[in-house]
C-alpha cells in the first residue's frame, strides 16, 4: 500500500540541462534497488525544469530514500549543475492507481 511520496523540483542552470537529464536517468538504476521505494518518476517539466515524483509504502521507506545514493548525487552536483537547492514536498497519498506487477515488469524491460 502506498502512503507516503515525495515531489522534488529542479532547476538546471543554464548550459546545465543535458547533465541534470542524465543524472536523473542514471538515478533510475540506483532507485531499483530501494525495496521501500514503489515508484520513482524523473520528468522534465520545461527546457530548464524538472522533477522527481516517487512513492513509498510509508514515512520509512521515504526517510530511507531521502538519505539514499540518489539524494547523495543530486546533493553532490546540486551546486555545479542546478540554479538552487533542490525543492522538496513530503506528501500523503490519498489515493493512486499502479499497475500490476507483471504488467509492470513487462514495461520496465
Amino acid at each position: 500500500m502506498i502512503k507516503s511520496a515525495l515531489f522534488v523540483t529542479l532547476e538546471a542552470k543554464p548550459g546545465k540541462e543535458k547533465e541534470v537529464e542524465q543524472l536523473l536517468k542514471d538515478g533510475l538504476h540506483i532507485i531499483e534497488d530501494e525495496e521501500e521505494t514503489i515508484s520513482w518518476y524523473a520528468v522534465r517539466t520545461g527546457f530548464s525544469t524538472f522533477a522527481i515524483f516517487d512513492t513509498f509504502p510509508g514515512d520509512h521507506g521515504r526517510q530511507a530514500h531521502l538519505t539514499g545514493e540518489v539524494a547523495k548525487a543530486l546533493t553532490a552536483k546540486a551546486s555545479q549543475l542546478l540554479v538552487h537547492t533542490p525543492t522538496i514536498e513530503k506528501a500523503d497519498v490519498l489515493a493512486a492507481k499502479m499497475p500490476e506487477a507483471k504488467h509492470f515488469a513487462e514495461v520496465a524491460y
